[in-house]
């Protein structure tokens, strides 16, 4: 069955692996993005830049463009998010208040607006990226950890809300990431102990498989660099 899939922050490097595995397999897939074009093609792929996803009016445009490009929405998966490293005593307040709207909002917004749709699939799937570091965090990761905590407690809790419907929701909680800014951030670390952005969206494939059927308000640590 191809299936309509929606992206957010499909331009950036988790997004792309997720949205190109999808694509691979078939699927009709739409990245949306706040960036205004993404730096690498999908072939296929319906791109929709330049979307704030805390703007309710912005985000449900973008989705009525995907369901009316792809015949309606079975799979949304939340990538889309930012991240920080500051101390309290150093840092800004501001940023607790960023990470909340970059992470949170972002996808509490999306999965709103696209209830709807995703209650007319037979089988609607919402995976959003949680975050290894908000199960403790350490220091410097207070304003993260915090915001990627609600998309945790936005996951079991919608699970439950959901329960009786096609739908079920999970998230995936990496640890660091694979990518060329963490290499650059952290250019003494051990790259091989990362998480490859690959493997995360097979994990996510399967949670969006029908094999994942019954599987609903997880929340699945994606941890072994490979």
């Amino acid at each position: 069955m191809v299936r309509s899939v929606v992206v957010t922050g499909g331009f950036g490097v988790l997004g792309h692996a997720v949205a190109e595995a999808f694509a691979a397999a078939g699927d009709r897939v739409t990245r949306i993005d706040y960036a205004p074009e993404p730096k690498v093609a999908i072939s296929g792929a319906l791109d929709i830049g330049g979307i704030d996803l805390t703007d309710a009016d912005a985000t449900q445009a973008a989705l009525d463009q995907a369901v009316a490009a792809h015949g309606g929405l079975d799979v949304l998966i939340n990538v889309a998010g930012g991240f920080t490293w500051e101390t309290l005593e150093g840092g800004s307040i501001a940023s607790w208040a960023k990470m909340q709207s970059m992470n949170l909002l972002t996808a509490a917004t999306i999965t709103q607006l696209a209830l709807p749709a995703l209650k007319a699939s037979a089988a609607g799937r919402i995976v959003n990226i949680g975050a290894g570091a908000a199960i403790k965090a350490g220091m410097g990761m207070g304003a993260y950890a915090a915001s990627k905590s609600g998309v945790h407690r936005l996951t079991e809790a919608l699970a439950e809300e959901l329960a009786g419907t096609t739908v079920t929701i999970n998230a995936v909680l990496p640890s660091i990431i694979d990518t060329p800014t963490n290499r650059a951030d952290m250019p003494d670390a051990d790259f091989s102990a990362w998480v490859q952005p690959a493997a995360i969206a097979d994990v996510i494939a399967f949670l969006a498989s029908h094999a994942a059927r019954s599987v609903t308000g997880a929340l699945i640590p994606v941890t072994r660099g490979a």
